[in-house]
């Protein structure tokens, strides 16, 4: 789900919450309700705004080796139509092959319950 900020004029406070994209947060009331914090001195119909941020990473280029050590898989499609696992770890071979199932990323090693 989603993280937004919030902010409210009559305290001066930011607050950052989660939740869907279609929800309307408008009051510090809600705000409050919804961060599960106190009121304090702030009136609940105090009006509040988002605050519009920069998506989380989206400034920050990340590498193939932070990707491998975060547990992704990249495959790079090359020029002559196969794919390139870049992110291979152990006995994971270096390019797929359609025909040979062995050339799979081992995704049951990277995916926990």
């Amino acid at each position: 789900m989603p993280r937004y900020d919030y902010m409210c004029d009559a305290n001066g406070q930011l607050v950052e919450v989660t939740h869907g994209i279609s929800a309307k947060i408008e009051t510090w009331g809600e705000l409050c309700n919804l961060a599960r914090i106190e009121l304090g001195d702030t009136g609940p119909d105090s009006p509040v705004r988002k605050i519009i941020t920069m998506a989380p990473m989206a400034n920050t280029p990340k590498g193939d080796s932070w990707l491998k050590n975060q547990g992704w898989t990249k495959l790079v499609k090359r020029s002559d139509g196969t794919y390139e696992n870049v992110t291979r770890t152990g006995t994971e071979k270096r390019f797929l092959d359609p025909k040979d199932p062995t050339s799979m990323p081992h995704l049951n090693k990277k995916i926990s319950d």
